[in-house]
């Protein structure tokens, strides 16, 4: 019996970097306040600047909900 040479598994994805949900939202936050400081004082820089700080805030809820000292109410 012949063997057939070993390819690996094909049709898996590459490997990547894996990062946490809060640490893509804190980039995505560091991303938008850089491009808002390109900006001028207007609509768009602030619609830029609130959406960095809902993503700061949603990373702060899931690394405290995260938290292991977190307890269940009882």
């Amino acid at each position: 019996m012949t063997r057939k040479p070993c390819l690996g598994n094909i049709g898996e994805r590459p490997m990547t970097k894996k990062i946490t949900l809060e640490q893509k939202w804190r980039e995505l936050s560091e991303a938008a306040k850089k491009e808002a400081e390109k900006l001028p004082y207007g609509e768009e820089r602030e619609a830029l600047l609130r959406k960095a700080r809902q993503l700061e805030t949603a990373s702060q809820i899931d690394q405290w909900i995260s938290s292991p000292a977190l307890q269940p109410p009882t």
